[in-house]
């Protein structure tokens, strides 16, 4: 399984020259936090904690003082391992600072490329294990504006990729966004990515690329271009509360994820493609939450040439006391095996009911 999960690794970094792509550095569209998650992700427009500095900076102007979140979650029944956490604080009453670091990494991979001898004979000692992890570091700032209810942010990212000894790459990017929130309550909330169209510039090591370059006949016998641009992306979030039963709150919210290519997704030209996404969250005095969401629609043509779409629903749980907030997502279940699930667990602490 892990070689396999590495030879579609090495290909979908390797197979192209310079050229925009629609689908580079997928890990930071994973998302995080579980409330996120729980929700579909579902929270362009309702986010106002310290994970807004992923889902949308300009909702950062909402924390009052020091907040942090922790957040893991495990793919390809445990073999990727997802992990993020983060922190914020206040300048003043109209601006806030955030960081974050996100890895995503496959450990421990068999590396066999020198297995076996020019003699043909084979010797497990040569066998050594590697990882294939990517991270990101980001950096966040957002600003209350005079317009009352008006916010933006802008995140910068610096992107670290590796391969082993194989490979790696260093690039950078902007995300700006903004929030506008209205006295009834409506929320709407605009996250541009890689604004600034975000790049890869990678390094190969030529020794170890000589190892595999003819591994496959006729495969990789020249080594790749080396820088890999990405295309910009957009999402757009409606939220509005609702207060019912006294102690009870709902936030429900629909956002369009919208990328600059042609896909799968359930509206697609060659232009644009939109997956929209739903979410609910149910809360009792601001301390146990109920969340459910459904995302990722997506168009299929099956071998007959019939046609199908999936979708994924999403279900998570959290609890609140005294400033800190647990929270569990059983998320991205179904996928396009009918199979695939996350558990994922993330931990948000809030410093002000400590002072």
């Amino acid at each position: 399984m892990k070689k396999y999960i590495l030879l579609v690794y090495l290909i979908s970094q390797f197979s192209y020259g310079q050229a925009f792509r629609g689908f580079s550095n997928e890990f930071l569209n994973l998302g995080v936090d579980a409330a996120a998650f729980g929700m579909g992700k579902a929270v362009v427009a309702s986010t106002n904690d310290v994970n807004s500095i992923y889902w949308n900076p300009a909702g950062l102007v909402n924390i009052e003082d020091y907040q942090g979140a922790l957040m893991h979650a495990e793919y390809f029944q445990g073999i990727g391992k997802y992990d993020y956490a983060s922190f914020a604080k206040p300048i003043n009453k109209e601006s806030v600072f955030a960081v974050a670091l996100i890895r995503f990494g496959v450990d421990d991979i068999l590396n066999t490329t020198e297995l076996i001898d020019n003699q043909g004979n084979i010797n497990y000692d040569n066998i050594s294990l590697f990882s294939a992890a990517d991270y990101a570091f980001n950096v966040a700032y957002a600003r209350k504006l005079p317009l009352k209810g008006l916010d933006v942010g802008i995140n910068g990212k610096i992107v670290h990729r590796k391969i082993g000894d194989f490979a790696s790459s260093w690039g950078f990017g902007l995300d700006a966004a903004l929030q506008f929130q209205t006295k009834s309550e409506w929320k709407f909330g605009l996250m541009l990515r890689d604004i600034t169209t975000t790049f890869n510039a990678w390094s190969i090591d030529q020794e170890e690329y000589d190892k595999i370059k003819n591994a496959i006949p006729g495969e990789n016998q020249e080594a790749p271009e080396t820088l890999e641009l990405t295309k910009p992306k957009a999402q757009f979030g409606v939220a509005k509360s609702f207060y019912f039963f006294r102690d009870f709150k709902l936030i429900t919210e629909v956002d369009l994820n919208m990328r600059f290519t042609e896909t799968n997704d359930i509206l697609s030209t060659s232009f644009i493609s939109i997956d929209p996404a739903i979410g609910f969250q149910i809360d009792y005095i601001n301390m146990v939450y109920l969340r459910a969401g459904v995302n990722n629609f997506q168009n299929f043509v099956e071998i007959d040439g019939s046609s199908s779409t999936s979708l994924e629903p999403n279900f998570g749980v959290g609890f609140r006391y005294k400033g800190i907030q647990i929270d569990y997502a059983l998320a991205n279940i179904g996928g396009a095996s009918g199979t695939l699930f996350s558990n994922i667990f993330s931990v948000k602490v809030d410093f002000s009911y400590f002072r």
